[in-house]
């Protein structure tokens, strides 16, 4: 039984909930269901738990997080199993997360004697001094696609700086998302209430949602998801006071230039367009490409894509995965009718058996089909084609997403001029728009998300500042107001 985790206890009782698993199409877990009382449980838990681990040293707490990566590295063969069950992970991006997120946590340990101040002169003569404090409780919402190692970089860093967390993992991914890592933390021996976990189903995500965003004594809000539910969640922050940070969707854009070395070009756009399945906030939406270099791009790019396999996630070979459920089967696939309904023509791909969608490549995309500004949450990437570099970044940039871009070009100086004109939170020369590093600040712009992760930007982002002064002496004040000698 798979279960909420409170204050360092496991809930063992209520109703329970089927884990779906898109590999055997049937359940794969039951779990415990959380409601409001546990959701007030878990922020209450967090913060009794505050000001012991706050108080902690840099170094008190980064041993504990290293303890956490050693008992994740520990559970690496498991942590594989269930990824693949639970959200059809390809063997290859099950290993990524078993292996990626130890690191995050060894990283994030780093990051606990990171919080620096500095002293200001001050004009009276007084010890004048700026410092970074901790914010309290924060509730962390993640979602399912990339659920360990996006439970890490977001909760990792919050807990290095000294906040407790109440963390609610998507109904997609309670175990892989949730459960791994509340494991990990009893084998670690942090202490009760700094990390909780509620595992909840659909039709509960409003009730708990609702306590862990609204409820007094959470401070902060870091979410993971659309950017409709994202959008809800912060008018309900912003109305609080509460701080929020949000990573949202995307329609990421990669440029190809008439320079670009071709295998760079094909490799990278076949990478990020349908690394799992294309269900990756980060994948490539959208592949500008140069008029001079299209149809050879085009017709490497759609060979390689023909050559995809899926059918067993475990096979090394067929690293095309399951979409999560059949209402993201249908949605991809209502885009892609949409789009070939309207004009668009199929270059590869277009179909799909269950659960698994073909690496489809469309051409002639037009303003009015859905899938020309709508994020496409699967394997499907539109393909342009432009003469000038000016009109390929108006067009990038006239999405209302902004998360990741690429430039592919041999001419790497005016590559990076390029990035610097692209609207979006990352962007990466001679690189796939899916790309990351722990310690680099990671996020978007306008609809896709506030706020940053990673190093030293989860230091800033958790972590609120203060202005203390001492004076030595008593202060001066105008003479009305002081006591006659």
């Amino acid at each position: 039984m798979y279960s909420s985790y409170i204050n360092g206890e496991w809930k063992t009782t209520g109703k329970t909930f089927e884990d779906f698993s898109p590999v055997t199409l049937s359940n794969f877990a039951d779990v415990i269901d959380a409601d409001a009382a546990d959701a007030k449980a878990a922020v209450e838990a967090a913060h009794q738990a505050f000001p012991t681990w706050s108080g902690l040293s840099a170094d008190e707490r980064s041993a504990y997080l290293i303890k956490v990566a050693e008992a994740l590295e520990e559970m690496a063969t498991e942590v594989e199993e269930i990824l693949i069950n639970e959200v059809g992970s390809w063997i290859g991006k099950a290993k990524f997360e078993s292996t990626t997120a130890p690191k995050m946590w060894r990283t994030a340990a780093t990051l606990a004697a990171q919080v620096k101040g500095y002293e200001l002169v001050s004009p009276t003569g007084k010890k004048s001094m700026v410092v970074r404090e901790p914010l309290g409780v924060v509730s962390v919402i993640t979602p399912w696609n990339v659920p360990l190692n996006l439970s890490s970089r977001t909760t990792s860093g919050i807990l290095a700086v000294g906040n407790t967390v109440v963390l609610k993992p998507s109904e997609l991914s309670p175990i892989s998302g949730g459960w791994v890592l509340a494991k990990a933390f009893e084998k670690a021996g942090v202490p009760k209430g700094v990390f909780n976990v509620l595992t909840c189903s659909k039709q509960q995500v409003a009730e708990v949602g609702e306590v862990i965003t609204t409820h007094p004594k959470v401070k902060a809000i870091s979410f993971t998801g659309s950017t409709k539910i994202g959008k809800h969640i912060a008018g309900k922050a912003g109305a609080l006071l509460k701080k929020v940070s949000m990573e949202l969707g995307g329609k990421d854009a990669m440029i190809i230039m008439e320079d670009a070395d071709l295998s760079t070009a094909v490799n990278a756009a076949v990478f990020s367009s349908f690394n799992h399945s294309g269900q990756v906030c980060m994948g490539t939406k959208r592949i500008y490409v140069a008029e001079k270099i299209a149809d050879e791009f085009i017709q490497r790019f759609t060979t390689k894509t023909k050559t995809l396999q899926y059918g067993d996630v475990r096979d090394f070979a067929k690293p095309i995965a399951p979409l999560i459920n059949e209402t993201q089967a249908q949605k991809v696939e209502a885009q892609v009718e949409d789009a070939i309904s309207k004009g668009a023509t199929v270059l590869a791909g277009g179909e799909r058996d269950g659960l698994y969608f073909q690496p489809t490549i469309l051409k002639d995309v037009t303003p009015e089909m859905t899938t020309y500004a709508a994020e496409t949450f699967g394997p499907v990437v539109s393909v342009y084609v432009y003469k000038d570099i000016d009109e390929a970044i108006r067009a990038v940039n006239a999405s209302e997403f902004g998360l990741s871009g690429a430039v592919i070009t041999n001419n790497t100086e005016k590559g990076y001029e390029v990035a610097q004109q692209m609207e979006s939170g990352m962007c990466h020369v001679n690189d796939g728009t899916v790309y990351n590093e722990i310690l680099a600040p990671f996020g978007g712009v306008k609809n896709s998300g506030i706020g940053r992760y990673g190093g030293q930007a989860s230091v800033e982002n958790f972590t609120t500042t203060r202005w203390i002064t001492v004076a030595e002496k008593g202060k001066q004040f105008p003479p009305v107001f002081m006591e006659s000698n």
